[in-house]
């Protein structure tokens, strides 16, 4: 995957659109804000006339000129481009190839793709994968409280709401990873439930998705690993998460809970706790150990009671489940 994660890429800005919905929200929001300004200075200059004195200017001039003429003729010209523009964005509709469910949780994302090959849900969470120059449809609801999706370089808002189902279509014309972050204020931890759109070659996507529809490999048997897949179940990890496996006839099992995101694959997402972290084995065992230092509040308890050498065997065997 040849996705570039440079610091401006990461960049979170409605000013720097990558698709044409955000283009069109940059555009407006700059005339706006050009027009806002010239008005301001107009009526600066007009103030600073006034108090230095020169010829008296009759108070119908000021009502009929400044408080219908100019209010009518800028308010109007907005009027007129904004909702032109506005109907240029892209209307929700499912009649994509992609289509994605996107459910907000407190405080992650759950992200569901429909498998190409007809199998089960591909389920992963924090992280959305779209092909560029391709329209995608979103489906957006929530399990417990309000949020709103937003993703600023690529499209505009759209609350999720529980019990309802939202669309949006999203576009992404230039490759890289965009952040995006909940606009609508859900809790203790509103502030880090952020999430990444990943924007690559339709073949790049292909291959990642077919990846995804695969369970968790065959391991081999001793090692750390090993002893971190040991350490997943004795610990009852599975209470809350899932991992598909392989039970080596074929056939594809799960093996836990979906009370926390499924981690089948956890170990090729770019973040964890929902943008809180960069990924690895290191923050894997941090986050285990007690999450609530990197994210307080966060539903998942602490693991103060692992041993060290416990607690590196179950980053390691998380770590390698890409």
């Amino acid at each position: 995957m040849s996705v570039s994660t440079s610091p401006t890429e990461w960049l979170q800005s409605a000013l720097h659109p990558a698709g044409p919905d955000a283009a069109v929200i940059a555009q407006l929001t700059w005339v706006l804000f050009i027009g806002g300004t010239l008005l301001f200075i107009g009526v600066m200059v007009l103030c600073a006339m006034s108090l230095r004195g020169g010829r008296p200017v009759r108070p119908m001039v000021w009502i009929v000129g400044g408080g219908v003429l100019l209010p009518l003729v800028l308010l109007s010209a907005s009027l007129v481009f904004g909702t032109w523009r506005s109907a240029q964005l892209s209307k929700p509709t499912s009649q994509h190839a992609i289509k994605i469910s996107v459910i907000a949780r407190m405080w992650w994302w759950e992200v569901r793709y429909t498998d190409p090959a007809g199998g089960r849900d591909i389920v992963l969470a924090n992280e959305i994968r779209v092909p560029l120059g391709q329209p995608v449809y979103l489906g957006l609801s929530s399990a417990d409280v309000i949020h709103s999706f937003w993703v600023p370089a690529l499209a505009g808002k759209v609350d999720m709401v529980p019990g309802r189902v939202h669309g949006m279509t999203l576009q992404a014309n230039r490759a890289g990873v965009y952040r995006a972050q909940c606009a609508e204020y859900c809790g203790e931890q509103h502030a880090r439930m952020a999430l990444h759109v990943v924007a690559q070659s339709p073949a790049e996507f292909s291959a990642w998705l077919a990846a995804q529809a695969r369970p968790a490999g065959i391991m081999v048997q001793g090692g750390e690993v090993e002893r971190g897949r040991r350490a997943f179940a004795e610990q009852r990890c599975a209470s809350c998460h899932t991992i598909r496996t392989e039970t080596g006839t074929g056939a594809t099992a799960d093996t836990g809970a979906v009370l926390g995101p499924d981690l089948t694959h956890v170990g090729s997402r770019l973040y964890l706790g929902a943008g809180t972290l960069r990924n690895g084995q290191g923050a894997l065992a941090a986050w285990i150990a007690d999450p609530h230092v990197a994210k307080p509040g966060v539903r998942m308890p602490a693991s103060a009671d692992m041993d060290g050498a416990t607690l590196r065997a179950l980053a390691a065997y998380l770590e390698q489940l890409k």
